[in-house]
């Protein structure tokens, strides 16, 4: 009997960990090969790669991102080969599940809830009496009827093998994500999430799990993601982890975390902040919404204060990377409710700010109790909102435009200094120019055409001269510095028209190569030649202190020049001003 386990992830670099706990678990007795695709795969061309490897049995892991797609594969399979069993397993099929029977005529069976001991139990039973009212935890058809049989108990996850050591993964270690997981199960009750379902927490064995790290380490993982929904329940746990990592982590090696904040002790923070490599770690934190009503509603016990001492502490420590997260549509939060969410958590100026918008997720509270909040979404996944009672879709659609923009500029990082200087001193909030220019950015269309890096900075300008902005001469600027201090090297062509003249520009140049001090002692340093400084450097002026500002925080006008060396030993740009006057006494 030949097994395939497959699925559809996302993207390349993502792998599936559930194919790789079912070939652990079901091995050696039953040989499984894994086979992994991705929903930008034709489905003709995933057809034709499945059939052409023979199965008897092909097991589709399904998720909200890839059931439409599953299903097409699915269909074209069965009508090649109708005697192929099909067996689904995941939490898109977890719930809901003689619907899904129903509704798709081509799956054999069902796999409900944790799948190791449930697959391995199916298999068997394929393999010899085909008597499937002894498997626990399955869906099955009996001629036309469909029957569900009892849940099975939680498998004690000591007895899973490893999932991390497969000889074939190791090719493609260094170039995917790798996930792994130290324990299941979630202790708080958020409605809108499937993790609420399963009540308490349960460990993996914890120093397997670090001989596997090691293992995926020694074998070129890169990047590794915890997918415990809350890593830092335990806070011995996650000290012994942390401390774990850190004395034996590969150079270049980034771990991922998903942490609940506010339950973050200020010991564990001032640890990470003394002994971690900058780099090593990044936080993913769910804030969701800051409105307490609406935490209260989908039963979120969030404490603001103590979550932002943490995200605080992190920032200042400069070590860790922050990923923080939020839901449009949740109970009771409006669009200005939001508006006020999303304010509170930019002022953090994380890292990442992930703006989502909710799902109504099969097998939650939230989506049981739709009708109460006077929900509409979508009927097919990922089932998001359309409207609730106090978010219509027009709002939503308001909403989705601070996204666009929000993903394109902050998480991106192309123009922070611009950013911060705008959502702090020309919009009320930061909430209000990502809309203002979110809004301007779908009239104008740019939404349906792509997008090079200079069209970025071309299409906020055109918004900010537009929209009749103040001091645009000192916003300019800011864009200019941004736009040079991110390359590596000197560009071709700047975004903006370049109105200084090449005598101009070969005069200060000549001047700065004869006396370089006037930038300071560390442009001195560089020893520079007027032939090196024509090569990697460029020179604006702008009508502001740039240092004063960076330092202080306020606009000092004052002509300056600004001018960018491009290293070509350390391969990073270095800025360096003066004022233009005092360059105007030395020629």
């Amino acid at each position: 009997m030949k097994i395939i386990c497959s699925t559809l992830n996302a993207k390349f670099i993502h792998t599936n960990l559930a194919l790789r706990y079912l070939k652990a678990y079901a091995e050696p007795q039953f040989p499984v090969q894994i086979v992994e695709y991705t929903i930008n795969d034709p489905a003709m061309n995933i057809v034709s790669d499945l059939f052409s490897k023979e199965p008897d049995v092909i097991g589709f892991s399904c998720y909200i991102w890839n059931i439409e797609e599953t299903i097409k594969v699915i269909k074209m399979l069965k009508k090649i080969k109708p005697e192929l069993i099909i067996i689904l397993g995941g939490p898109e099929v977890t719930y809901d599940t003689k619907e899904w029977m129903e509704k798709v005529s081509e799956v054999d069976f069902i796999v409900i809830g944790e799948g190791e001991g449930t697959f391995k139990s199916l298999l068997e039973e394929i393999s010899t009496t085909q008597n499937y009212n002894n498997v626990k935890g399955i869906a099955y058809r009996n001629g036309a009827e469909i029957i569900i049989n009892p849940p099975r108990e939680k498998i004690d996850l000591t007895t899973i093998p490893s999932p991390y050591r497969f000889p074939e993964d190791i090719p493609n270690l260094g170039k995917r994500i790798v996930y792994i997981e130290t324990s299941r199960g979630c202790p708080f009750t958020c409605q809108f999430c499937l993790s609420s379902i399963e009540v308490g927490v349960r460990y993996f064995n914890r120093e397997k799990i670090k001989e596997d790290i090691l293992y995926l380490m020694e074998h070129g993982a890169k990047t590794i993601k915890f997918v415990d929904r809350t890593f830092n329940i335990s806070r011995s746990y996650a000290m012994d982890m942390f401390q774990f990592l850190i004395d034996n982590h590969y150079p270049g090696t980034v771990f991922q975390f998903e942490i609940t904040a506010d339950i973050m002790r200020p010991e564990v923070l001032e640890f990470l902040n003394e002994h971690a490599p900058q780099g090593l770690f990044r936080f993913e934190i769910g804030i969701q919404s800051t409105n307490d009503l609406t935490n209260a509603l989908v039963k979120r016990k969030q404490n603001f204060t103590k979550l932002a001492r943490t995200v605080n502490i992190v920032k200042q420590g400069g070590k860790i990377a922050q990923h923080l997260d939020l839901i449009a549509g949740l109970p009771e939060e409006d669009y200005d409710s939001f508006r006020n969410t999303f304010n509170d958590v930019f002022a953090f100026e994380p890292e990442e700010l992930q703006l989502g918008f909710l799902k109504m997720l099969r097998g939650t509270g939230l989506r049981n109790n739709a009708a109460e909040y006077g929900y509409i979404f979508e009927d097919h996944a990922p089932y998001e909102i359309l409207g609730n009672r106090v978010l219509p879709f027009r709002d939503i659609i308001r909403i989705k435009q601070v996204e666009d923009v929000l993903e394109k500029y902050w998480n991106a990082h192309r123009m922070d200094t611009t950013l911060l200087y705008l959502v702090k001193n020309i919009f009320p909030s930061p909430f209000d120019f990502f809309q203002q220019f979110g809004t301007y950015w779908d009239k104008q269309g740019w939404s349906r055409i792509g997008h090079q890096l200079e069209d970025l900075f071309i299409r906020l300008f055109q918004f900010l001269q537009d929209t009749g902005i103040d001091s645009l001469f000192v916003i300019e600027a800011m864009m200019k510095y941004d736009y040079l201090i991110a390359k590596t090297h000197k560009p071709r062509k700047p975004w903006w028209q370049d109105k200084i003249s090449k005598e101009v520009r070969g005069k200060y140049l000549k001047l700065l190569s004869e006396k370089p001090a006037l930038l300071g002692d560390d442009f001195a340093r560089h020893s520079l030649s007027e032939k090196e400084l024509h090569k990697h450097t460029i020179i604006e002026f702008i009508p502001f202190d740039l240092d004063h500002y960076m330092k202080s925080g306020t606009i000092l006008q004052k002509q300056m020049l600004m001018l960018i060396y491009y290293n070509p030993t350390t391969n990073k740009s270095e800025q360096y001003t003066a004022p233009l006057d005092m360059l105007h006494n030395h020629f």
